[in-house]
């Protein structure tokens, strides 16, 4: 806005000073009274309001209607009295009846349009000042929604992970080595999907896209699994956003990958590495879990496997409504998990 824009909205001056607004009006009309005196020489016969509508103006619309009407008064009985024949008389006849109604006319006009753009003003200004408090309230509760969404996604991350506490707290009373391996994995599984929870949405409450996603799960796994040698990377296209109800199953997918490929691929290895590739080819979202470790053992069938993580990730693909396949490379094993772009949140 500028500073005429922001001038004249905060017209008329002083609203709670009116003894200022009627003493500056009169200095006002004096003042074009003296210089309507000073320029008479100057000016023809038939001028005698030149300088009291000036006067009568600058009076309205710095001060408001009623000084403006006062400026009107006082300068139609000076122009009266001084400067329309006979001079220094209120002389009456039909010359200075209708002077006087012209002048009358003029000034009542004038004071009106001051007065209406004035009003109009003070509606603008009213109605800004609505706006930017609506704005800030709205600011406040976007503040507090964000607020009330982090605080759930903590607190359903935070009720995840209590869950998996439990479990291990539970598998610590049993001895029998299957029912500890399971209650271990349903732990572990919880912890994650406790992680993605928290990792799953923005601070303002937009979907993470997949390829910083991914790196989160992949550098909280890494880090978890006590093996220093062995890396992760992730090579993912950008702006791949899935859905929230495919995001989770994703990750667990993910996470099972890179689990087996630590556990199997390179059981007898300090060193390895693992990749991540994520890439939009055609009509389908194509994720790979590729590792440079020892691969499949022979005769392996991903089909027939009786891993429980294998078995979950199947599930969890064909709720995703994907294909995943398990294969060997000329170094390594390969995860592949096919998705149809009906996954994506910005899906066409």
């Amino acid at each position: 806005m500028s500073s005429l824009s922001r001038f004249t909205e905060r017209l008329p001056l002083l609203p709670d000073r009116p003894a200022v607004h009627y003493a500056a009006t009169i200095a006002l009309c004096l003042l074009a009274l003296w210089l309507r005196w000073v320029l008479d020489a100057a000016f023809p016969p038939g001028y005698p309001f030149l300088t009291f509508f000036p006067a009568v103006i600058l009076s309205s619309f710095l001060f408001g209607p009623r000084p403006g009407t006062l400026a009107a008064l006082i300068c139609g009985l000076f122009a009266w009295y001084v400067f329309i024949p006979p001079r220094m008389s209120f002389a009456v006849d039909s010359g200075t009846i209708t002077a006087m109604l012209f002048y009358t006319g003029v000034v009542v006009v004038d004071i009106a349009l001051v007065h209406l753009m004035q009003s109009a003003n003070a509606r603008l200004r009213r109605a800004r000042e609505e706006v930017r408090e609506l704005a800030e309230d709205r600011r406040q509760l976007a503040e507090r929604a964000e607020l009330l969404f982090q605080e759930m996604q903590h607190r359903v991350g935070n009720n995840l992970q209590m869950v998996g506490a439990v479990l291990s707290l539970q598998m610590r009373g049993l001895t029998e080595p299957v029912a500890r391996r399971a209650l271990s994995d349903a732990a572990a599984r919880l912890q994650v999907i406790g992680n993605i929870q928290r990792q799953l949405y923005h601070h303002d409450g937009r979907l993470v896209p997949l390829d910083g996603f991914l790196g989160d799960v992949c550098t909280k796994i890494m880090a978890s699994s006590a093996r220093p040698g062995i890396t992760c990377s992730v090579e993912a296209a950008r702006d791949i956003t899935l859905r929230p109800d495919s995001a989770v199953p994703v990750a667990l997918i993910v996470t099972e990958a890179i689990a087996n490929a630590i556990e199997h691929g390179f059981a007898d290895r300090e060193r390895g590495a693992i990749t991540v590739r994520l890439a939009r080819t055609g009509k389908t979202v194509v994720l790979q879990v590729e590792d440079d470790g020892v691969g499949l053992a022979p005769g392996f069938d991903p089909a027939s496997a009786d891993s429980i993580g294998l078995r979950i990730s199947r599930v969890l693909s064909q709720q995703l409504e994907g294909e995943i396949a398990l294969e060997n490379r000329e170094s390594g094993a390969c995860m592949t998990l096919s998705l149809p772009l009906s996954r994506l949140a910005n899906a066409a």
